[in-house]
């Protein structure tokens, strides 16, 4: 490295770079026991079929009937915890897992991405903030990070300066998606316990499911923030030691 030194990246005694210690490594691990809990939380209910007997399908078929959103198709996607709502196909897809089992997991589940469904015909702001925000997102995602990195190591604070720009805006994504996530799940279970679909005990795992899944899109944004924190303490130091 010529043009900045191992300190001015953030490196400190022995190489070693304390801002990815401080910064990252705590929010990695805090990932990791995110996703191991939402896995093994879902894995749990998805054991525990719910009295109602109704698939994951029949369940979001419900809602989104009683919601008057017939249009919306449900399709079928592999895998496990893909569900999504494509609010540009209109199509809402359940998983392998979610499709046509009645388990309290699958319900929950199905359930929530109805409610992204509901948010997106409501017109629910969050959510139209976030998919404004794709396009520019996914350009500050994909590559805000190495311009700025590249910017450091050739001594370009302004190719620096415009990478950490462009990736706030995808930490900003991750930011609107909290409520967004938090809210269609909020509606989730209000429907499950208004139309009567799960019984109050097992509204109780469905919640359980769900809190799980959202603390992975918190840990998602306590690292992005993170990464930014670290672009923007890196390009500091780039610029104090020059």
């Amino acid at each position: 490295m010529t043009v900045v030194s191992f300190l001015s990246l953030g490196y400190g005694f022995y190489g070693i770079d304390w801002t990815y210690l401080v910064l990252i490594v705590p929010v990695l691990i805090l990932s990791l026991i995110a996703q191991a809990s939402v896995k093994s939380t879902f894995t749990k209910y998805s054991k525990e079929a719910s009295r109602s007997g109704l698939t994951g399908q029949a369940a979001a078929r419900q809602i989104l009937d009683q919601n008057g959103l017939f249009t919306v198709r449900i399709e079928r996607t592999p895998g496990q915890l893909t569900d999504h709502f494509d609010p540009r196909t209109n199509v809402l897809r359940l998983s392998d897992a979610t499709h046509s089992s009645p388990s309290i997991a699958a319900i929950g589940v199905a359930a929530h991405e109805a409610g992204h469904a509901i948010q997106h015909e409501v017109g629910y702001i969050p959510n139209r903030i976030r998919s404004m925000l794709v396009p520019v997102a996914n350009i500050g995602s994909r590559f805000g990070p190495y311009m700025a990195i590249f910017g450091l190591i050739l001594g370009m604070t302004t190719l620096a300066n415009i990478g950490i720009f462009l990736f706030g805006f995808a930490v900003l994504f991750y930011v609107v998606t909290l409520p967004v996530e938090f809210n269609a799940s909020n509606r989730a279970i209000a429907v499950l316990q208004d139309q009567g679909i799960l019984t109050t005990e097992e509204l109780s795992g469905a919640k359980k499911v769900l809190r799980a899944a959202a603390m992975t899109y918190v840990a998602s944004a306590l690292m992005a923030f993170a990464n930014m924190a670290r672009l923007i303490l890196l390009s500091r130091n780039n610029r104090n030691r020059r």
